[in-house]
This record gives structure tokens, sequence and C-alpha cells, in this order.
């Protein structure tokens, strides 16, 4: 498997968007995204640095992308 780019949260939201999540709410810091079709649900944490890999890929893991 090829290594993970390194993402900050602004591209991270925008990568899954195109693949069908919309914001449901925001809890302090932390985006939660809902998609309707399998309702799918991933939360994505808000700050101003890269995202770590680890987290990164439990994200996209649960967000089908992987």
């Amino acid at each position: 498997m090829p290594k993970l780019p390194a993402l900050t949260s602004k591209k991270l939201l925008k990568m899954l968007a195109v693949a069908g999540f919309e914001v449901d709410h925001i809890t302090g810091s932390h985006y939660i995204l809902h998609r309707i079709k399998d309702d799918a649900r991933v939360t994505v944490p808000f700050h101003r640095k890269d995202i770590p890999k680890g987290t990164l890929h439990t994200i996209m893991k649960s967000a089908g992308l992987l």
C-alpha cells in the first residue's frame, strides 16, 4: 500500500465532500460529516497542522476510501 500524503484538515474536508460527505455539525474544533446513502459518519479534527498519519488512515478507512 502506498504511503498516505500529509493532509491538512481543509484538504481532507474537500476530499470527503467529493466522496459524498456533507457537514452534519461542528463540535468545538471537530467537523462531523455524514453520507446519507450508506449512513457513514466520520469526524475530522480541524486544527492548523497536518493530520497525523494514524488518524488520517482511520478517517479514510471509516469513510470507505481505503
